[in-house]
Formats: C-alpha cells, sequence, structure tokens
C-alpha cells in the first residue's frame, strides 16, 4: 500500500460501541483507526476466500 492515496472516512458510531471498539483496540495494540483498517481488510479477506475472488 505504499504510495497509496488515502481518503477520509466519517462514521457515526454509538458511543457504547465505541468504547468497546477502543478497549478492543488498546488490547491489540492497534490505534481505533488501525484496528479499524485491520477490520476492514479482514471482512475483504473473508469475503474473497467465501467467493474465490
Amino acid at each position: 500500500m505504499k504510495n497509496e492515496s488515502v481518503k477520509s472516512v466519517s462514521i457515526r458510531i454509538p458511543v457504547s460501541l465505541l468504547e468497546e471498539l477502543r478497549f478492543v483496540s488498546d488490547y491489540e495494540g492497534r490505534s481505533i483507526n488501525s484496528q479499524v483498517l485491520y477490520l476492514i481488510r479482514q471482512c475483504i479477506s473473508d469475503f474473497k476466500e467465501k467467493h474465490n475472488s
């Protein structure tokens, strides 16, 4: 992903869910942003594996 442009995305998230995400992120040693990117990549990988893409 080097030299790839980066876009910002804004999401609305309930405070309770954000607090839980913060806890998981801290536990995994990631920032919330890095944790969200990790989860997105994992979701895409799972989808591709399931659909042989």
